[in-house]
């Protein structure tokens, strides 16, 4: 039994959180397109939560600053770079107390719950100046009713496609 104990502690001390203090605030590593964020607990995806501990849990910050850059890079003509500072996220859904035994751990997918995305870019050319910049709301009202994302196995398929729907509008034109 204290082996079971012991088991299950080690588990609980493993869950990641996106507002663990000791998690980086920006993406690592050489690449045209820089990504960094606020502090998460502060996203509304987390504040206005009908349950804060599960909206907070693993790395899905990470995951779609990750997305984002990998997805502007592609689209980016050579020389140039961006510069993206995430100041807010609400994802796809919410948890919703109240409805039935349980259910607060179980994320609700209504059109009332949108996806959405804030933040700051400033894009740059071969030479260094600045091309394009300014803050961008994102937000996709109709993410139900595109039933190729519904069954997606990825729990951040409504962000990322939302994303990338960004991307080809403004990252595909030269000046963007």
């Amino acid at each position: 039994m204290a082996l079971l104990l012991v088991g299950a502690s080690q588990a609980m001390a493993r869950v990641t959180t996106v507002t663990d203090p000791e998690r980086p605030r920006q993406l690592e590593g050489d690449s045209p397109v820089s990504v960094s964020w606020d502090d998460p607990a502060d996203f509304t995806e987390i504040r206005y939560s009908g349950n804060r501990w599960e909206a907070q849990r693993g790395n899905w910050v990470m995951q779609l600053a990750e997305h984002l850059r990998k997805q502007v890079g592609k689209a980016l003509p050579e020389g140039q770079r961006v510069e993206i500072h995430i100041t807010d996220i609400d994802l796809a859904g919410d948890y919703r107390p109240g409805q039935g035994m349980n259910t607060d751990h179980i994320r609700m997918m209504r059109d009332i719950y949108p996806p959405r995305m804030r933040f700051d870019y400033t894009r740059y050319d071969a030479n260094g100046q600045i091309i394009a910049q300014g803050e961008r709301k994102l937000s996709d009202m109709g993410y139900l009713s595109r039933s190729t994302t519904r069954f997606d196995s990825d729990k951040l398929a409504y962000e990322k496609r939302m994303i990338d729907e960004w991307v080809r509008r403004e990252m595909t034109t030269a000046g963007g």
